[in-house]
């Protein structure tokens, strides 16, 4: 018989799915509308990543699908970093670095452990390697670009670092080193935004951090018309089968 799956880690697994699913369907939403076709393919890849992992950790929880599509908005855990709106692309972009380089620490400690994520982790930070770097890349690039692309970036730097002091929050049944994920996540994307010519907001110990409570389901306004439009086939034909 299969074994149950522990609270600690069903918890765990909704939340890191959760993220996963929802970041992918935000960047699901450039299709069509990217800047050019080569980010069209690549925003496109990325979010089939993070649609694959968070198949993987949802599906340790119950049915993939009835956790997608028929949950209401209180009983999503993800972060509140991953539900906010697209904007520009410079906005996307720096959304896309900052939880890149938190999920590749994250994968990167859960790999080398022996946890019921360790699998999961050694082939997905293989991919977010791929996702940080494609986020430094164009980080760089719009940062450090045209004054109108410079301006905007920061714009998005500025909008979105109140909710990364949330991606730090423990999850319990993840066993991993919070604090010294927080520290290195700090250090990277400093690095990053400073050779992106782009200025560093003030640290947690300022306050600048304002954590949101994604993970005990409490969501910025947008996240409810984002699931309305992400369920709406699912609830409009339940049952169907392709």
């Amino acid at each position: 018989m299969t074994q149950p799956v522990r609270t600690d880690v069903a918890a765990a697994a909704l939340a890191l799915g959760d993220d996963a699913l929802v970041l992918s369907h935000r960047l699901g939403e450039w299709a069509g509308h990217a800047p050019v076709l080569e980010e069209e393919v690549a925003l496109a890849n990325i979010a089939l990543d993070l649609l694959g992992q968070a198949r993987v950790l949802l599906s340790t929880v119950g049915d993939e699908d009835e956790l997608a599509y028929l949950r209401e908005e209180r009983a999503f855990r993800n972060v509140q970093l991953v539900e906010q709106p697209n904007g520009d692309f410079a906005h996307t972009i720096v959304r896309q670095l900052f939880f890149s380089v938190y999920q590749q620490l994250l994968y990167g400690q859960l790999a080398d452990g022996e946890s019921e994520f360790a699998p999961l982790a050694a082939k997905a930070v293989k991919e977010v390697a791929y996702h940080q770097d494609h986020a430094r890349q164009w980080t760089l690039r719009l940062g450090d670009g045209t004054q109108e692309s410079h301006a905007r970036t920061q714009r998005a730097v500025d909008a979105l670092w109140r909710f990364t002091g949330e991606l730090f929050q423990p999850v319990p049944g993840v066993p991993v080193d919070w604090q010294e994920m927080q520290v290195s996540w700090h250090a990277t994307v400093t690095s990053v935004l400073s050779e992106a010519t782009l200025t560093v907001p003030d640290g947690p110990q300022t306050g600048a951090w304002s954590a949101g409570a994604g993970r005990q389901g409490l969501h910025t306004e947008s996240f409810g018309r984002m699931l309305a439009e992400m369920q709406h086939l699912h609830r409009s034909h339940p049952g169907a089968s392709w």
